[in-house]
């Protein structure tokens, strides 16, 4: 592990889905803490509670474990996997999401970090792992190939980068995800784009 590596905070897994999904909503959530709790995010919530109480079970073969502590010190990220599976000896996380899957690849970023601490943890492959999203009912796989893998390690550098920056990112995102997304009357990003544009 370099200097930089034991003097920088690890991040929470979760935050690399919100950086990937927009680095604003990452700052607003991650460094000023802003959370807007409306129904969707708090049904969400609640849908989580039922897979989060943590435990090793067994049925028919299978090994599961519920909220699996994870970490990884050459990466710096740390957080849960709501469930990890075995099967014949190989791991496969399963992360839990509210909505449908969507158009972007935060949700697979997130989980890819996961697989990526389990590796550095076990020292053996983890090749795939699957999103249960509840509106659908429905797992989709996830194939952890090298360009995933090498988004989310390039994922985890912009964060770095971002934060030791130290300034708020720019609303610069489709407004499709920005119409979609909790934080938008925080964010307020049309007002600020009016706002920077009546400025230049």
């Amino acid at each position: 592990m370099t200097h930089d590596q034991k003097t920088r905070d690890y991040l929470p897994i979760s935050m690399l889905n919100q950086y990937a999904y927009c680095p604003r909503r990452f700052w607003l959530m991650h460094v000023q803490g802003e959370m807007e709790i409306n129904a969707p995010v708090l049904e969400g919530t609640l849908q989580h509670e039922r897979v989060h109480k943590a435990g090793r079970s067994e049925e028919d073969g299978e090994v599961r474990y519920r909220r699996l502590y994870l970490w990884s010190d050459r990466l710096c990220i740390i957080g849960f996997a709501d469930l990890v599976e075995e099967h014949d000896g190989r791991l496969i996380p399963v992360e839990y999401k509210h909505g449908k899957q969507g158009r972007w690849i935060n949700d697979h970023i997130q989980l890819c970090a996961q697989a990526l601490c389990l590796e550095e943890r076990t020292e053996q492959t983890v090749p795939c792992g699957f999103i249960f999203y509840w509106r659908s009912r429905r797992r989709v796989p996830v194939d952890f190939d090298a360009a995933l893998r090498a988004k989310t390690k390039a994922t985890i550098a912009a964060i770095q980068a971002t934060l030791d920056a130290g300034t708020i990112p720019p609303p610069d995102q489709p407004y499709t995800k920005c119409r979609d997304c909790s934080l938008e009357p925080i964010c307020l990003p049309r007002e600020v784009k009016h706002l920077v544009k009546n400025r230049e």
